[in-house]
């Protein structure tokens, strides 16, 4: 796997995740920027607002997940919030089962983890038919959970990171089910920049309910000839079945895709740019 983002670090910038220390954010945030004190916060709102207030640099946020799908709230947070993406990156999830040191599998009666981590593990449920899966806060904070509580028959679901944070045992590692299992993770900043030799753009706009909007809308890449690689909608707040759009367009700041935004905002109500930068690449199996 390569990253892709190019971003300067003035000397210990702090950089904001969702979670705790050990997770996969704080993974992700470690390979996007190195020398960066990593703060974990509990929720996602106040992630964003540490960020808006300038009380970190930047933040690092899942986006959506190849098997699990979107963060929806991420997405309404991108909107809502004076923020703008800055790069991307696809990690790999790696599934570990992490206990106290001593405690064998064959103590484990229940597995803590996130919801969207214990799905993605079924395979390991179904031929341990014994263990009862417990929905968590967040990955890593459950293995955090299991050794400050000192529990012996018990383990969780997270990344190697976390037992390495906390000083737990992995007992299995990649217990995954789908081996392609990839989360894509932004930087966000406050700062509106576009990166060197961008050639990806995030999106959002809201189109009027009327018949054949969203065909007008989407034609204004088609005759561009720009290819979009994602789009999807979310509901508008305060404003029944109306929905706002995202999309990434695989452009940059070129003549073409600014002509295509201000033809998509006569057609739009609203149209916002939530970034402009490099697109990552995937690598490895």
């Amino acid at each position: 796997m390569r990253t892709s983002v190019c971003y300067s670090q003035p000397h210990r910038m702090k950089v904001a995740i969702q979670g705790e220390l050990g997770s996969f954010s704080h993974e992700a945030a470690g390979q996007l920027l190195p020398r960066a004190k990593v703060v974990p916060c509990a929720r996602s709102a106040e992630v964003f607002d540490l960020v808006e207030t300038g009380k970190v640099q930047a933040a690092v946020i899942p986006i959506e997940n190849s098997l699990a799908g979107s963060v929806a709230e991420h997405f309404d947070l991108l909107l809502a919030r004076d923020v703008f993406i800055h790069g991307e990156m696809y990690l790999r999830i790696r599934h570990n089962l992490i206990a106290r040191p001593g405690v064998q599998l064959a103590q484990v009666k229940r597995v803590f983890s996130h919801p969207v981590a214990l799905d993605q593990c079924r395979s390991f449920f179904r031929s341990h038919p014994g263990v009862q899966a417990v929905p968590f806060y967040d990955t890593a904070g459950s293995v955090r959970h299991i050794i400050t509580e000192k529990l012996t028959d018990a383990a969780g679901i997270a990344a190697k990171r976390a037992a390495a944070e906390y000083g737990g045992h992995i007992l299995l590692s990649g217990i995954e089910d789908d081996r392609k299992n990839y989360t894509r993770f932004l930087l966000v900043s406050r700062s509106m920049q576009v990166a060197r030799n961008a050639n990806k753009s995030s999106i959002a706009f809201a189109l009027k309910n009327v018949p054949g909007v969203l065909f007008k809308a989407l034609s204004v890449f088609a005759l561009r000839e720009i290819s979009l690689s994602k789009i999807e909608s979310r509901p508008l707040r305060g404003r029944p079945w109306e929905y706002m759009f995202f999309a990434d367009i695989l452009r940059g700041d070129d003549e073409a895709a600014r002509n295509a935004l201000r033809h998509l905002g006569e057609i739009a109500e609203s149209v916002k740019v939530l970034g402009v930068y490099r697109a990552a690449e995937t690598r490895g199996k």
